[in-house]
């Protein structure tokens, strides 16, 4: 892992942050984001460097250049890596924060009743592998 590479911290036994997950690998074809989940030893290990508490989480992070984004931030920022129309949503940057985040934590708070969840984390398939920290 280089230092320079953007990291995706996800929970990794939410359905839906599975599912978007993926979606972000399939879209991102220069293959510059990194993934790890909240639950793995890079979260445990990296995390704290920042201040983060990993264990009462509910909120994607994104670690790139030295800098954390959270909650709706971290979204928009990671949409700057897809390929496609996706870029475009980096533009909802503009839209303040506490309104951002006010829909990203209704989704957040509901995201097990909604989508469900599994027991442990996902295990990425051998064509995924390098795309992810544990």
């Amino acid at each position: 892992m280089r230092d320079d590479e953007p990291i995706v911290f996800f929970d990794g036994v939410c359905n839906f942050c599975n599912y978007w997950v993926i979606f972000a690998i399939r879209r991102d074809r220069k293959k510059q984001l990194k993934f790890a989940p909240l639950q793995g030893e890079t979260a445990k290990r990296i995390l704290p460097e920042y201040s983060i508490n990993f264990t009462s989480l509910s909120s994607v992070i994104l670690i790139e250049k030295g800098r954390v984004w959270k909650q709706s931030s971290a979204a928009i920022r990671i949409c700057k890596h897809l390929n496609g129309g996706w870029k475009f949503f980096y533009s909802l940057i503009i839209v303040p924060r506490f309104i951002r985040d006010f829909f990203y934590n209704i989704l957040a708070r509901n995201r097990y009743k909604w989508f469900g969840r599994k027991e442990e984390c996902m295990v990425p398939t051998p064509e995924l592998i390098d795309r992810f920290i544990h």
